[in-house]
C-alpha cells in the first residue's frame, strides 16, 4: 500500500495540470480517493510492484528494456530531419518512404500499442515513485 499513498499526491499533481476545470478536477481528485480503497486499486499495486521489481532487476536486459523503448522513440523523432532534406531534393522519395512507414506502423496490431502504452507510463509512475521515496536518482 505504500507504492499507492507514494502515487496518490503525483498523480493528483498531475490532475492539477491537466484539467482546467475546478469542479473536473475535485472529482477526479475524489474518483481518485475512492479507488485508493478499492480492490481496483489492489490489482493497480500488484501491478505497479511487478514493475518496480523489474525495473530494478540486475538483469541488464530486463532493467534496460523500457528506457530503451524511449531511446527507439527519439530516433524516430530525430528520423524528420534526413526525411526533411530527402524532401527538398527528392519530394517522391520521401513521400514513398512515408507511405511506406506509414503502411508498416498503421498494420502493427492496435493491442501493441496499448501494451507498449501501458508499459511506459509503468515505467514512468515506477521512476516517480522511486524518485519520491530516494531510491532512484
Amino acid at each position: 500500500m505504500a507504492i499507492l499513498e507514494a502515487l496518490i499526491a503525483p498523480i493528483a499533481s498531475i490532475i492539477d495540470k491537466v484539467i482546467p476545470d475546478k469542479a473536473a478536477r475535485d472529482q477526479a481528485k475524489l474518483e481518485l480517493l475512492k479507488l485508493q480503497g478499492s480492490q481496483e486499486m489492489e490489482s493497480i499495486q500488484a501491478r505497479l510492484s511487478a514493475i518496480v521489481a523489474e525495473a530494478n532487476s540486475q538483469d541488464p536486459w530486463t532493467s534496460r528494456a523500457r528506457p530503451s523503448f524511449l531511446y527507439v522513440m527519439y530516433a524516430m523523432i530525430l528520423w524528420a530531419i534526413p526525411m526533411g532534406l530527402l524532401a527538398a531534393w527528392e519530394p517522391r522519395a520521401a513521400r514513398d518512404i512515408a507511405a511506406g512507414m506509414n503502411a508498416y506502423l498503421n498494420g502493427l496490431p492496435e493491442p501493441l500499442y496499448a501494451l507498449f502504452g501501458t508499459g511506459y507510463l509503468g515505467y514512468t509512475v515506477a521512476r516517480q515513485w522511486g524518485k519520491a521515496k530516494g531510491i532512484d536518482k
